[in-house]
C-alpha cells in the first residue's frame, strides 16, 4: 500500500495510510470545527432568549393565576420576540396562539388621537380650537356647581371645552352618559357625543383630570364630520390598510372571533379562574346591526397588528418608508399635555413619562413604548382582574424583555 502524499506529513509506518494533515490545514479545519461550534451554541443561545418570555410566565399560568398571554419584544424596525403562553380557552384545552385576538378596550384610546392628529397635520382641526367649532351642539354646555336629590345648580363654564381638553382629560365630561347604558356600544356615536353635549361638565375645563371615554368618543365624531366619512372608514383606509393592521376592527369576523382568547376573572374566594363575558360590549361580538363603533375603547386587534402602530411612532412618525404622522405630532401625542399642577401626565391619548408612552386596557393589556431603550413591550391578556400573584406577571415578563435585549 502506498503512502498517502500530503505535503509536510509526519513520518509514519510503513504499510500505514498517513492520515496526518499539515499544519496550515489542520488549522482550518480546526477554526471551521471552532466556527461551527461558535454558531451552533449562538443558535441554542438564541432559541433559549427566545423561549425565555414564555418560561418566565409560566409558573403564573401552571399556579392558575394567568390564563395566558402574548408578549411581543419589538425595537424600531423588527420584532425581537413573539411568544404565547398558556391557553386561549382553559376549559378546551386551546393553546394561546401569537395571532389570537383580543379586546384592546382602551388602547383603542391612542388610536383614536393619533387618528385626529392626522387632520390637525393637514391643517383641518386645530387642537386649541373649541369643540364646539366643529360640532355645535355642544355649543352652550353648562358646569354642574352643586347637585343633591332635587336639584342641580348650572352655570357657564369659564370657557368651552377644547380639543386638547378631550384628547388630555382635562374637559370636564363624564367618563360616560345616561345614554351608554347597559354596554357602551348600542348607539351611534353621532347620538352618543349629542348626549355629552347635553351633560353637565363636572368641573372647569382644564383644571383636573378626570378619565373620560366621552372626550376620546367626541374626538372620534370631529374625525367623522371634518373628514366626511365614518370613523371606522377613517381608521381602515388612514391606518389600518396601509400600516398592515388587518386583524383590528370593531366588529371581529366569524373566523376572527373564532381567534379571539376568553375572558377570565379570579374564581370563587378569589382561587383559579373562570370565564366571564367582555360585559361592556353587547354581544354578539360579530352583529354589525346593534353594535356601534366605540372609539375610546371598541377594538379587537392582535400583537402583530399593535406592535405595528406603536412601531410607527417610536419611529417619530413613519414606518416602512411611509410618513403617518409628522414629528410635530406624535411630539404632541406622546408629551405631557395635563397642567403641571396635575398629578397625572396624559399627552394626547396616551399616558406618557419622560422615557415612555403606552395605554393599558380594562382586561389588563398593556403596550408601552421605551423612547430612552427604543422598543416597544406588549402585553396581550385577557383578565378582569387576577387571584394571586397572577398582577405580577406582567412586570415578570416586561423585567425578562429587558434583561433578554441588554
Amino acid at each position: 500500500m502506498s503512502d498517502w502524499n500530503f505535503p509536510g506529513k509526519a513520518t509514519c509506518q510503513q504499510g500505514t495510510p498517513d492520515m496526518s494533515i499539515s499544519t496550515p490545514v489542520f488549522r482550518r479545519l480546526m477554526l471551521l470545527t471552532s466556527l461551527v461550534l461558535f454558531l451552533h451554541g449562538s443558535a441554542s443561545s438564541l432559541f433559549a432568549q427566545q423561549s425565555s418570555l414564555a418560561a418566565t410566565v409560566q409558573p403564573f399560568v401552571d399556579r392558575h393565576e394567568l390564563a395566558g398571554a402574548v408578549m411581543v419584544v419589538a425595537d424600531r424596525e423588527k420584532v425581537i420576540s413573539l411568544e404565547a403562553v398558556g391557553w386561549a380557552d382553559i376549559e378546551a384545552q386551546k393553546p394561546m396562539q401569537t395571532d389570537s385576538l383580543f379586546w384592546i378596550a382602551s388602547q383603542s384610546k391612542p388610536i383614536t388621537a393619533a387618528a385626529l392628529m392626522m387632520l390637525v397635520d393637514g391643517d383641518k382641526v386645530h387642537v386649541d380650537d373649541p369643540v364646539e367649532k366643529y360640532l355645535p351642539e355642544f355649543r352652550g354646555q353648562m358646569l354642574q356647581v352643586e347637585k343633591d336629590d332635587e336639584h342641580v345648580l348650572l352655570k357657564r363654564p369659564q370657557h368651552p371645552i377644547t380639543v386638547k381638553e378631550i384628547l388630555s382629560h382635562t374637559s370636564g365630561l363624564p367618563f360616560k352618559s345616561a345614554l351608554e347604558e347597559p354596554t357602551l356600544d348600542l348607539f351611534p356615536l353621532s347620538a352618543r357625543v349629542r348626549s355629552y353635549a347635553m351633560t353637565p361638565l363636572l368641573f372647569e375645563p382644564g383644571t383636573k383630570y378626570q378619565y373620560s371615554n366621552a372626550g376620546i368618543n367626541t374626538a372620534a365624531r370631529i374625525i367623522e364630520v371634518v373628514s366626511g366619512q365614518p370613523f371606522e372608514s377613517f381608521l381602515d383606509e388612514r391606518l389600518f390598510k396601509p400600516l398592515g393592521m388587518t386583524d383590528t376592527t370593531f366588529w371581529p369576523t366569524e373566523a376572527q372571533a373564532a381567534r379571539i382568547a376568553k375572558a377570565y376573572k379570579p374564581g370563587t374566594n378569589k382561587q383559579g379562574l373562570e370565564v366571564t363575558p367582555i360585559s361592556q360590549l353587547y354581544y354578539p361580538l360579530t352583529d354589525r346591526a346593534q353594535r356601534f363603533p366605540m372609539p375610546a375603547g371598541g377594538l379587537f386587534s392582535t400583537a402583530h397588528d399593535v406592535c405595528r402602530f406603536y412601531q410607527m411612532l417610536l419611529n417619530g412618525g413613519e414606518l416602512d418608508g411611509k410618513r403617518y404622522l409628522t414629528e410635530a405630532a406624535v411630539k404632541a401625542l406622546t408629551s405631557r399635555q395635563t397642567p403641571a399642577d396635575l398629578q397625572q401626565s396624559y399627552g394626547f391619548g396616551f399616558s406618557v413619562s419622560p422615557t415612555s408612552f403606552g395605554h393599558g386596557g380594562a382586561y389588563s393589556t398593556n403596550t408601552t413604548a421605551h423612547t430612552d431603550r427604543g422598543l416597544v413591550t406588549l402585553w396581550l391578556v385577557q383578565h378582569a382582574g387576577f387571584p394571586g400573584n397572577g398582577a405580577k406577571a406582567q412586570e415578570t415578563f416586561r423585567n425578562a424583555a429587558f434583561g433578554q435585549v441588554q
